[in-house]
């Protein structure tokens, strides 16, 4: 399991050249002029875990499998676009299908490159697009919550919880707040609201975007960001896309060498995916093996068979029990066999809690 994350912003903040470096492809036309990217592209990448390695040189395994993060690239959004101005709301039914945003925002300045505002003000420009996801979403709800609320009157108890919970986040908006600030009371609120595919529920990461001589640090810019990003409770990460566009050219061997020189320690990916991890919950899970290594990715809070359940459907539904060696563990011991003689091999059934480093071996019968 992995997830998908759309890229945002305005046009020319280094959208398309982020997608390109992440997805190590020119899938996405990196161009300098706005709308360049007509239709959303989608990449998959391996999420780097240094674990992984550890795992498989203990397992003896023959390859490793990474799991997988998604990023769909949707093209630039403008003032008015949640009434169809620019490429209109086409995209902003891309962003629907999406776990989490993605809000790239330009935080350098670069006389030959053109900004649409033309100006440099990643406040301005965030507030920009979060305006245009809000109004979409208003308009959507002022139309929803009161049919809602008729058939509530009717007797109609699914109704009258939509209109309930839709109508916290339909408040929300008109004092122009993100819907994400909505708080279901119970499980069936969060169930419909969740259904609802409210962009400003969606959860968001702001890229920083710098210049390669602020990579290592952020700038000014940035540094407003962030604070931005605190208050709203939100995460921020600073990427030099023109920096991670040069290392998706490099032999791995190099790579390291160059971002030393830069006073940076992993890339711009690593952050980005680590960010998205937090904003998500999500874990990574393990099964090993000599055939392979492989990870797999859960929310945190994901029981055992949930887990099973992301493998295949067969293991949830037929879920016996779940043996499972903490990380730590099955690397010091020496495998599945040396943490059984220690008693760290442990039998867990289906109320377990999967821990972030769990390697699990299912047991099943359907």
């Amino acid at each position: 399991m992995g997830f998908r994350c759309g890229i945002v912003g305005l046009p020319n903040v280094g959208k398309s050249t982020l997608f390109n470096a992440l997805t190590e492809t020119a899938a996405a036309q990196a161009a300098n002029y706005p709308f360049c990217t007509i239709e959303p592209n989608v990449g998959a990448v391996a999420v780097p875990d240094p674990r992984m390695a550890e795992i498989a040189k203990v397992a003896g395994s023959a390859k490793i499998i990474e799991t997988q993060l998604g990023f769909v690239d949707i093209a630039g959004l403008v003032r008015g676009a949640s009434k169809g101005e620019g490429l209109g709301n086409q995209f902003l039914g891309n962003i629907r299908e999406v776990d989490a945003i993605v809000h790239v925002l330009r935080c350098f300045e670069n006389d030959d490159i053109q900004h649409v505002e033309n100006k440099v003000d990643p406040i301005a420009d965030a507030e920009t697009v979060e305006t245009e996801l809000m109004l979409a979403d208003l308009e959507s709800l002022e139309k929803r919550v009161p049919a809602f609320a008729k058939k509530a009157q009717q007797g109609d108890k699914e109704a009258k919880t939509a209109a309930s919970v839709l109508g916290q986040a339909l408040d929300l908006l008109r004092e122009g707040k993100p819907a994400r600030l909505t708080k279901p009371k119970d499980e069936d609120e969060a169930r419909i609201f969740a259904q609802a595919q409210l962009l400003t529920a969606k959860p968001v990461l702001y890229v920083c975007n710098v210049d390669e001589g602020a990579a290592a640090d952020g700038n000014e810019f940035s540094a407003r960001v962030f604070a931005k990003a605190e208050a709203e409770g939100a995460k921020a990460v600073v990427v030099s896309a023109a920096i991670e566009a040069e290392i998706a050219t490099m032999e791995p061997a190099e790579r390291a060498e160059f971002l030393a020189d830069l006073g940076l320690h992993e890339t711009g990916l690593a952050r980005v995916i680590r960010a998205g991890y937090e904003l998500l919950h999500l874990l990574t899970f393990f099964t090993a093996g000599p055939k392979e290594t492989r990870a797999w990715t859960v929310e945190r809070g994901a029981k055992a068979p949930q887990a099973a359940g992301v493998i295949h459907s067969d293991f949830e539904r037929g879920f016996i029990r779940a043996e499972t060696i903490s990380y730590p563990d099955y690397v010091s011991l020496g495998g599945e066999s040396g943490a059984r003689d220690a008693g760290k091999l442990r039998s867990e059934g289906k109320e377990y809690l999967v821990q972030d480093g769990d390697i699990m071996l299912f047991r099943f019968n359907v």
